[in-house]
C-alpha cells in the first residue's frame, strides 16, 4: 500500500486540464488531445483523463497504477476512452501488479483497456515504443 496525497494529484491534474482548455481555445479539438504520463505522472495522467468532462483521443499510461481509484469518479466523456497501459514486468519501482489493478479497475468501470508488459524494470523499451506510435496513429486518425 502507497501513502496516496490525493490533494496533490487532483491539484496537479487540474494544472493539467487548465494546459488542455489553453489548446482547445487554440483551436485544437479534445478529441485530437492524448493524456499520457510515466510513474507518478500516469497517476496525473488517469485522473486528469477519466475526469475530463470532453471526449478526448486517449489514455496512455505507462509503468504506473490508479493512485486515487477510492475516490475518483470517472466523467461519462471519458468512461470509454481508448486506453493504452504499458508496464515492466520487473518494475520494483511501481509492481506490475499495480498495473493489473489499473486495468481491473477500468474494466468494472466500462472501459476496455490494452494492456501490454515488457521484460524491463521502471522504463520504456524500444518495442514499447513503436507499439506506442501505432497506437497513437490509430486513436488520432
Amino acid at each position: 500500500e502507497r501513502k496516496i496525497d490525493t490533494a496533490q494529484i487532483e491539484q496537479s491534474a487540474n494544472a493539467i486540464v487548465a494546459l488542455i482548455e489553453r489548446e482547445i481555445a487554440r483551436g485544437t479539438m479534445p478529441e485530437h488531445i492524448v493524456i499520457a504520463g510515466f510513474s507518478q505522472g500516469g497517476a496525473v495522467a488517469y485522473q486528469t483523463a477519466l475526469t475530463y468532462d470532453k471526449p478526448l483521443a486517449g489514455l496512455l499510461p505507462l509503468s504506473t497504477y490508479i493512485a486515487t481509484k477510492d475516490s475518483l469518479i470517472p466523467h461519462p466523456a471519458n468512461q470509454n476512452i481508448a486506453t493504452s497501459i504499458h508496464h515492466g514486468k520487473q518494475d520494483n519501482v511501481v509492481p506490475e501488479i499495480l498495473g493489473q489493478q489499473a486495468v481491473a479497475w477500468l474494466k468494472q468501470h466500462g472501459n476496455t483497456p490494452e494492456y501490454y508488459t515488457y521484460p524491463m524494470a521502471h522504463q520504456v523499451c524500444p518495442p514499447q515504443l513503436k507499439l506506442i506510435g501505432q497506437w497513437l496513429n490509430k486513436v488520432l486518425a
